[in-house]
């Protein structure tokens, strides 16, 4: 069998030389990072202990918080390891193993927002229905689905990219990106290909689930009164704000990787190039944890009014 490269490591060219800087933003995300995994995990503890968020609704709600600190999880500890090297090198196989992680989890991201919308629509269109469409045992089987889809779309993509050759080993990114390692190929066969099926599956077929909800759901809104439309708005404003911040993190990510955006100043392009996985882990929490009533008062109850 030929041998997959002569190179053994990609360097990752945006960290550049911080100097002592290094130190700062070493805390600045480090801190992060804790707090992100501090308030989702409180989010799925108060969930957990609190029988009464014991509905698919929340359920669906506690997977996404898993998947939040799953996503920072890819990213983070590279992030802080790297700040202190001076080669910014990664093996392929730890660069394979971040792609696979970090593309999962957004996957999932997807996938999960998908679900609540669909629930939310069933909860709404069909109130009377819910509880026998939308039990616990489906809900624990979607969120497998949803799981599993997203690994194995992910390892048929990377399936055309471990076997390569590569002409170059430079990532201009602070991370292992898809799109810019498949750009390092020596051959680009089927590649595009690839990367626009995983794109079509990973987003496109979501967002279709999740726009045909939410019309559906504004049109019965319509007509019906204004107590259920405040109700209807409470509930959906949070998913919407999560898909609407989903989608420009996917766009900044996408316009960095796909085109020449050079003259842009370096600091820019590596923040808007993070954006999605330093933002929306820590919007969900506060977005669901702030905003949907239930949430709101387990929350007062279990960490506040315990004595």
């Amino acid at each position: 069998m030929q041998n997959l490269t002569e190179i053994v490591s990609f360097v990752l060219g945006a960290y550049g030389d911080i100097g002592h800087l290094k130190y700062l933003y070493f805390s600045i995300m480090l801190l992060w990072y804790l707090s992100i995994c501090v308030a989702n995990t409180v989010l799925i503890v108060v969930i957990y202990v609190d029988r009464r968020l014991h509905e698919p609704m929340y359920i669906l709600l506690c997977n996404l918080f898993v998947n939040e600190i799953s996503g920072s999880t890819s990213l983070y500890p590279l992030m802080l390891s790297q700040m202190f090297s001076v080669t910014h090198e990664v093996t392929l196989s730890w660069c394979f193993v971040q792609m696979c992680y970090i593309y999962t989890s957004a996957s999932v991201e997807f996938c999960s927002l998908a679900a609540m919308a669909y629930d939310r629509y069933v909860s709404i269109c069909y109130p009377l229905h819910y509880n026998a469409i939308m039990n616990t045992v489906r809900v624990v089987i979607i969120i497998l689905l949803i799981w599993i889809y997203s690994f194995v779309n992910f390892i048929f993509s990377l399936s055309f990219i471990v076997s390569l050759k590569f002409c170059g080993n430079v990532i201009d990114k602070v991370f292992c990106d898809h799109h810019l390692v498949m750009k390092l190929a020596c051959s680009v066969t089927l590649l595009n290909i690839s990367g626009l099926l995983f794109a079509f599956v990973t987003v496109v077929l979501p967002f279709s689930v999740i726009s045909v909800s939410y019309i559906k759901i504004l049109t019965v809104c319509l007509n019906t009164s204004e107590d259920n439309k405040q109700k209807a708005i409470t509930t959906c404003t949070p998913q919407i704000v999560s898909v609407s911040n989903l989608f420009a993190g996917c766009i900044f990510n996408f316009v960095d990787s796909s085109f020449d955006v050079t003259r842009a100043p370096a600091k820019l392009r590596v923040i808007l190039s993070v954006y999605l996985l330093v933002c929306q882990p820590m919007i969900t929490p506060f977005m669901y944890g702030f905003k949907l009533p239930k949430i709101r008062q387990s929350c007062k109850r279990y960490l506040f009014d315990r004595k």
